[in-house]
């Protein structure tokens, strides 16, 4: 019987992929996340002590977050449960609850619960952990790669420790690989490997901190070379080189959600580097963001945004080009509209930056929305009807029949500021008109 369950259990260990064969067995195997698993550090100190409490681990993939809690597996003299959000239902984790109820009464068995993509539960569903969270008869892990301020419900969020992820540095991703190579017990240590550095460096640079992207590079490349020479594993030297490291891997995968994390925080980064007169960062953002997959109009409409957002009057020129590439990329279409993007990206991020009108509309609408309603002075009221005179609506002088287009007559209260130009680009031109018919009208007035 125990041959039997040795063999079933080696045969499954035989088929997992190298990235599942080589998840850490325990806190010493792990690799990264120093920042809350180096010594000292909280969650170290939770696990070597085993007195975890319920805790999201969010990070993007391939960083550790399922390897910690297979960890915490190994580790915790609790039971240990884990689940997949996308393959589990609210019965398979009620019947989870019941069944570590009935062990924390019977025997005083605390249960682990791993929820891996807690994110793919709904809030009902997410609801149904509440009580027994609360009430300490589970102890919840939950892994996503989703912002858990949006994918988690708060009140489950309140009552667990946020433990955040990063991707793993390029060293940490060479120690994955080469430790991978070496294990002869779940690794591909009875093959007989040589990497190459500049292989060795690729991988680490193109994987962008995803260890498992890395390790089924290796194993693809290790598996492929022994298909087509058909040979035996422990007997052919392999040679891991920068082509088979190419070949193996094939393209970059881009992390990016249109809906996600990814999508607003490549949308912030572009538009402030654009804010920050970088065209070399705003360029790479926008082919980040492209080669990613997003939509070119909505790139082009945060372009026309932002040019009368943050360049306004101190370039007039700013809103046309933006919306030139906008109708570009509407006439073009792809791939041919990515010129159209960098050429209206690179003019944005180089003119002179002035929030001005942006400023200027928002002080209107908080003095209308906040009471402020001013009546219209008669004088400027409609008067193209029979019958406008008997109500008062004359007076109202027509500035072009006045020597230089101007002439002295109130609009709203002279208090009344909103706009007030720059000294960058255009707007200093527009200053100093608005300083020369601000001296008019106090001619006007008799004021020195």
């Amino acid at each position: 019987m125990d041959l039997f369950t040795d063999l079933r259990k080696a045969n499954r260990l035989t088929a997992q992929p190298l990235a599942a064969r080589m998840r850490p067995r325990n806190l010493d195997e792990f690799v990264g996340q120093e920042h809350i698993l180096g010594p000292g550090k909280l969650l170290r100190r939770m696990l070597l002590a085993d007195r975890l409490n319920s805790v999201i681990f969010y990070g993007p993939p391939g960083c550790g977050k399922t390897a910690l809690a297979h960890v915490i597996a190994n580790q915790t003299k609790s039971h240990f449960v884990a689940m997949n959000a996308v393959a589990a239902g609210i019965k398979d984790v009620r019947d989870v609850l019941a069944e570590a109820r009935s062990r924390l009464e019977h025997n005083g068995e605390r249960t682990i619960l791993f929820l891996d993509e807690i994110h793919r539960f709904n809030r009902s569903q997410q609801d149904v952990l509440l009580p027994d969270v609360e009430n300490g008869i589970v102890i919840l892990i939950g892994a996503t790669t989703q912002n858990p301020f949006f994918a988690v419900n708060t009140p489950l969020l309140s009552r667990s420790q946020i433990f955040t992820l990063e991707p793993l540095s390029r060293e940490h991703t060479k120690t994955v690989i080469t430790r991978a190579l070496a294990d002869s017990e779940r690794g591909l240590g009875k093959t007989p490997v040589t990497i190459t550095d500049d292989a060795l460096s690729f991988l680490a640079e193109i994987c962008d901190g995803d260890a498992r992207r890395a390790l089924m590079a290796i194993e693809i490349g290790v598996k492929s070379s022994l298909a087509i020479e058909n040979a035996r594993p422990d007997t052919t030297q392999i040679l891991f080189d920068l082509a088979l490291a190419q070949d193996s891997i094939q393209r970059k995968v881009l992390d990016f959600d249109p809906t996600g994390d990814s999508h607003y925080d490549l949308a912030s980064a572009f538009i402030k580097s654009l804010r920050g007169s970088d065209p070399q960062a705003a360029t790479y953002w926008l082919a980040r963001m492209l080669e990613s997959g997003e939509d070119p109009r909505f790139v082009a409409r945060r372009l026309v945004i932002f040019a009368s957002e943050d360049i306004g009057n101190a370039d007039p020129m700013a809103l046309l080009v933006a919306n030139g590439a906008w109708d570009a990329v509407e006439r073009v279409g792809l791939p041919e509209c990515v010129l159209n993007l960098s050429h209206a990206v690179c003019y944005l991020a180089t003119a002179p930056k002035s929030n001005a009108c942006t400023v200027a509309i928002g002080a209107a609408q908080k003095d209308v929305k906040e009471g402020r309603t001013l009546p219209v002075p008669k004088h400027l009221r409609d008067a193209h009807y029979a019958g406008a005179k008997q109500f008062g609506h004359v007076g109202y002088k027509y500035v072009h029949n006045f020597e230089g287009g101007w002439v002295e007559q109130e609009y709203v209260p002279a208090d009344v500021t909103y706009y007030t130009p720059t000294d960058r680009g255009h707007e200093a031109i527009i200053a100093a008109r608005m300083a020369e018919i601000a001296a008019k009208r106090k001619a006007a007035e008799g004021k020195p």
